[in-house]
């Protein structure tokens, strides 16, 4: 079973239904969404639209982390996933998705790039870890 991103079969505005006049066609094919996760990095390369290709970040323990006082960029181990307000499942599975918070050594951090998308983990610093 696949996503389809097709019309084919939805109803017209005057609530008749529309009729297939051909059939599915390979650019309106979808995919299920890339739920990354903490663990060993693990990528999948997909051929996209056009030719190109798309890496999916299926799970990783690294995150690039931006400092924005500084100015300097580090690549640190993801300790763990603090909270993910895109979704309360994804929050309580600790699903890593564009916003989601991180742990790091450095302190909490939040994620800027899109790692079901991009094939990376970025993050810029939120505050330093406190002294406990």
């Amino acid at each position: 079973m696949s996503v389809w991103h097709g019309d084919l079969y939805k109803k017209k505005p005057s609530g008749g239904r529309k009729r297939a006049y051909r059939r599915k066609r390979k650019f309106e094919r979808g995919s299920f969404p890339t739920e990354t996760a903490l663990g060993e990095t693990k990528r999948k390369i997909v051929r996209i639209k056009g030719g190109n290709l798309k890496i999916k970040v299926l799970s990783d323990k690294y995150a690039c982390v931006t400092n924005p006082k500084s100015r300097k960029t580090e690549k640190v181990e993801i300790i763990r996933v603090v909270r993910n307000p895109a979704n309360v499942d994804y929050d309580r599975r600790g699903v890593i998705t564009k916003g989601a918070v991180i742990e790091t050594p450095l302190g909490l951090a939040r994620v800027t790039s899109r790692p079901g998308q991009n094939g990376i983990i970025n993050a810029v610093l939120l505050g330093t870890k406190e002294k406990s």
